[in-house]
């Protein structure tokens, strides 16, 4: 006869196991990145797992315009572009380690 003690127990190994997969996983996040564009290439940012933008290139003929606004709106699409795109990539990889539940919070 089992117990509800024993599943508890069971499901807290379980619980742990999975912590400690996020942990690595947030660890890895970092080196793990993805490239979002905008302005047909004119602007391409890198960002990270951690959701931190680690880059920014811009084509020279963009600045060449002198169009001040409209090289801000490209690299704010950019930006987002490259977040949108590190928030799958760790959603993604973190169906992985949840089993495809969906756990609030999380990316």
């Amino acid at each position: 006869m089992k117990t509800p003690f024993g599943n508890m127990a069971n499901i807290m190994k379980q619980a742990q196991a999975m912590q400690a997969q996020m942990a690595k996983l947030q660890e890895e996040a970092a080196t793990k990145t993805v490239t979002g564009s905008a302005g047909g290439g004119m602007v391409t940012v890198t960002a990270n797992g951690a959701m931190e933008l680690v880059g920014i290139v811009i084509d020279p003929e963009a600045v060449k315009s002198g169009d001040v606004e409209m090289l801000q709106d490209v690299v704010m699409a950019a930006s987002n572009d490259a977040l949108k795109k590190a928030r799958q990539m760790m959603a993604d990889q973190m169906k992985a380690v949840t089993g495809g539940m969906n756990v609030p919070g999380l990316f």
